[in-house]
């Protein structure tokens, strides 16, 4: 098993504390979360590349596009802006 093979492993912790993370109250640890979750994605494509799985890839890249939507809707309101 070469380090790729192993790559899976810290993928499956980054997506399972992202998903912890998301489920939170606090908007803060939500916007964590989907930060993780982007994490998550690039590690699924980079493993997911090595070992021919084409399939989870193009899901990583929806979900990133829906984790990139999560970043932006939790981000804090921009003070500068009119009421």
């Amino acid at each position: 098993m070469d380090v790729l093979d192993l790559m899976q492993w810290p993928a499956m912790v980054v997506t399972v504390a992202a998903a912890w993370l998301i489920a939170s109250q606090r908007p803060w640890k939500r916007r964590i979360g989907f930060w993780l979750f982007l994490l998550s994605n690039v590690l699924w494509v980079v493993w997911g590349w090595h070992t021919g799985a084409y399939a989870l890839i193009a899901l990583q890249v929806c979900l990133a596009a829906l984790n990139m939507r999560g970043v932006k809707k939790t981000e804090p309101p921009d003070d500068r802006a009119p009421a």
